[in-house]
């Protein structure tokens, strides 16, 4: 039997990471399998489109570094129009699979954690599908406008843009669970936060160092791979194909596997983002309180 986890409730910063990782690891299967279904069009978009870019890059640029580095007669016979309409694609491909499969991501998360909420561990598939793909332009719109404030505040300076990220982390879930418009999120997520920003930013923070770490840490396979093909350690390269590595298979696939890595921490950050929510909401509203004695008294009438 799976333990069900409250979201609804006030948590110290450690709790929230013990219960981040709790939620994954109880709702393991039936989680991914729900996020696949939704992001899985898009992902199959994404591998084609990093195949496209991969082989237009060495075609492309690969084969005229070589030439640029060993030849003294340079042409631009790599540069033919078949190979940059297939870098082009690639690149388009790629943007338009990224930025959809991060969107679709973080909508199933928080969706799905809305349907585990309100009904104590019981998810509707569907509806967490149809939300996630009802609200997409929301998220989009949303996330250009954080994008915009966070940006525009670094420009001013650091402190600001600092200052602005943290409310604006939990614009996705207000959005989410209070059924908000973009506009209404992002105003009242620097109400949650206010007098309680030291917190939040100390739990984004510790998050943030543990996803990053974990995140560098699968990350180098590929890169002691690539330093080595590089020339790093003396004689491991082939000098005849110095740009061989753009498409070493191996490279690739530690790659890939780096990346997949980094995309499922990323849904560390969205959970603990939820839980992040919750509890400024209970300190602030008690809303979880309130629901807790209502389902209490409507118990005791029955």
């Amino acid at each position: 039997m799976k333990t069900y986890i409250e979201f609804k409730k006030q948590r110290q910063l450690g709790d929230i990471i013990s219960d981040t990782f709790n939620f994954i690891r109880n709702e393991l299967k039936p989680f991914f399998r729900t996020v696949l279904q939704i992001v899985g069009p898009y992902l199959i978009v994404f591998l084609i489109a990093i195949s496209l870019y991969g082989y237009a890059s060495y075609s492309t640029f690969g084969q005229f570094i070589s030439e640029f580095s060993y030849t003294t007669d340079v042409g631009l016979k790599s540069f033919t129009g078949v190979n940059i309409a297939l870098f082009i694609a690639g690149i388009i491909l790629l943007i338009f699979s990224v930025i959809a499969i991060y969107t679709l991501s973080h909508a199933a998360t928080l969706y799905y954690i809305e349907s585990y909420a309100d009904n104590e561990g019981k998810v509707d598939y569907e509806a967490v599908k149809d939300k996630s793909k009802n609200k997409f332009w929301s998220f989009i719109g949303l996330g250009i406008l954080v994008g915009l404030m966070v940006g525009f505040g670094f420009v001013l300076c650091i402190i600001p843009g600092i200052y602005v990220y943290v409310p604006l982390s939990l614009t996705y879930a207000i959005m989410v669970f209070r059924n908000t418009s973009v506009d209404d999120a992002i105003s009242a997520s620097f109400k949650l936060v206010k007098n309680e920003w030291w917190i939040t930013f100390a739990t984004l923070i510790v998050i943030g160092i543990l996803v990053g770490i974990a995140g560098s840490a699968f990350g180098m396979p590929a890169a002691i791979y690539q330093w080595v093909k590089m020339g790093i350690i003396p004689g491991a390269m082939d000098l005849n194909e110095p740009a061989e590595i753009f498409v070493d298979p191996i490279y690739w696939m530690l790659n890939l596997l780096s990346y997949a890595f980094q995309y499922l921490l990323n849904f560390v950050t969205i959970i603990a983002s939820a839980f992040i929510y919750f509890n400024l909401n209970e300190r602030k509203n008690f809303t979880g309180t309130f629901e807790t004695i209502n389902n209490i008294g409507t118990q005791s009438e029955d």
